[in-house]
């Protein structure tokens, strides 16, 4: 198995090209290796701000829409129950350990910010998707050195394929 993205695109003012998703599984591929990461899965959700405002309203308490969501599976807190594949046969079910999470990003805040920034729609679509993915996998940016660290990271992937600002 390898590193694998899944994608639906929920909104249809922003045009991202169909063709555009191989880049976006190319990053996920550099990412995950710049990680030591080679399985696992990630779904890639394209929303418009109105959704991406809701989301982020139930889930983060924060009333506005924003750029970038990421939900990953891999985090267990005390109070979470272990998620089990259901198969027919009950004493095959195993733990769920391929799902790494979902990103969800809003193309209108990407396309708003790749304005500002001055740079491509792909560039700031790039960075935000690997933005979430290091967030699926345990990264944050609560401080300076972690957001230090971070943008490093994601500038190194990015780089690879030349989408630079």
């Amino acid at each position: 198995m390898s590193l694998q993205l899944e994608w639906s695109n929920n909104q249809t003012k922003i045009d991202i090209p169909e063709s555009f998703y191989g880049v976006l599984e190319q990053l996920l591929q550099l990412a995950g290796k710049a990680e030591g990461l080679t399985e696992g899965e990630v779904a890639l959700t394209i929303v418009d701000d109105e959704e991406i405002h809701q989301l982020n309203r139930e889930y983060r308490n924060i009333d506005r829409p924003t750029d970038v969501l990421s939900f990953a599976m891999q985090e267990e807190t005390d109070e979470e129950l272990e998620i089990i594949y259901e198969v027919e046969d009950e004493s095959e079910q195993v733990p769920f350990e391929g799902m790494l999470g979902d990103i969800i990003i809003s193309a209108e805040r990407a396309k708003l910010q790749s304005e500002e920034y001055g740079h491509s729609l792909e560039r700031e679509l790039g960075f935000l998707f690997v933005h979430g993915f290091l967030h699926l996998i345990g990264y944050d940016h609560q401080d300076d050195a972690s957001e230090a660290v971070m943008t490093e990271k994601q500038e190194a992937v990015l780089s690879q394929l030349g989408l630079t600002r």
